[in-house]
């Protein structure tokens, strides 16, 4: 094989529920390497009615995240589809937990900075506790309906990443 058949790799920092390897290596199709990182100047909020986590900058921010490295077009392809239009995908600069080096990265980047969903700070482990095995079933459909849109669109399958509303 020449370096020319080789697909360039990609690094991309997650801060949210791509941390947990079993939502990574669904939406990705396999378990990359990840490795610890921070990301500053940057914080990351809630989003009201939803199980994922978005980041926007914050000047003395910093998010403790992981990177998956090595990740292929097609799988930053999935990446990209599954964070949709509301995220944009930015190169940034994260600091490797392990080794204090530098590396450039990609993140996405909640798009509406001034959006009125956006609050607080998501907590990893609370997500963990509290929802991540829907998010994994939501993962789950959203690799069948990518392999097999059957004329759903991609606001079909957003609803499947949304809170249940709260029970009385």
């Amino acid at each position: 094989m020449t370096s020319s058949d080789q697909s360039p790799s990609h690094n991309v920092f997650v801060y949210g529920s791509f941390q947990e390897p079993a939502v990574a290596g669904l939406i990705l199709e396999c378990t990359p390497v990840i490795v610890s990182a921070q990301l500053q100047g940057f914080h990351v909020y809630r989003l009201k009615g939803r199980l994922h986590a978005c980041i926007s900058p914050s000047e003395n921010g910093v998010i403790n995240g992981k990177v998956l490295t090595g990740l292929t077009d097609a799988q930053l392809e999935n990446l990209d589809v599954i964070e949709g239009v509301e995220y944009v995908r930015k190169t940034v600069e994260v600091v490797l937990t392990d080794t204090s080096e530098k590396m450039q990265v990609e993140t996405f980047i909640w798009a509406n900075k001034d959006d009125p969903d956006i609050y607080g700070e998501w907590d990893f482990e609370e997500w963990r506790r509290l929802h991540m095995e829907k998010f994994i079933e939501a993962s789950k459909k959203f690799i069948e309906w990518k392999k097999n849109p059957d004329g759903k669109t991609r606001e079909e399958f957003e609803k499947f990443v949304h809170e249940d509303p709260p029970t009385a």
